[in-house]
């Protein structure tokens, strides 16, 4: 046996070299992050109904994108996933993205049975349609 090892059974040894200096690199990363999605989420705000449709998605697309770029950097340095072997990586990462897929097919599932309820499976108009019918009428 190795003198490098405590057990023959330990085939990966992760790399911490770098310490608090990739903590703080890290650190610089997320306030920056951080900044901008709040400038973003501000500038949202004050623009409130004077900004288009598609201005306002691609705004929120990119504060969920930063976010996600936020979790990324915290769960790999913080949580040391990052520097875990690529199956235990894998064995968490694949059941969450499953989970998040679960959570949103159900939203839009609800979203569908909910509209459908409210015209009795489409056999009647929605009460939003008859509201516009009548205004113009």
């Amino acid at each position: 046996m190795s003198a490098h090892t405590s057990s023959p059974e330990i085939t990966f040894q992760p790399n911490h070299s770098g310490g608090t200096g990739r903590i703080w690199k890290i650190f610089w990363v997320l306030s920056v992050l951080t900044i901008v999605e709040l400038g973003l989420g501000y500038f949202l705000y004050a623009q409130h109904g004077h900004l288009g449709y598609a201005t306002v998605l691609a705004t929120k697309c990119t504060i969920g994108l930063l976010t996600l770029a936020k979790a990324y950097y915290i769960v790999s340095v913080f949580m040391h996933l990052g520097d875990e072997i690529r199956n235990l990586i894998m064995t968490i990462v694949v059941p969450l993205c499953l989970f998040v897929w679960f959570i949103i097919a159900f939203l839009i599932d609800g979203n569908s049975w909910k509209n459908l309820r409210n015209t009795a499976a489409g056999s009647r108009p929605n009460k939003m349609e008859q509201v516009s019918n009548e205004a113009h009428q």
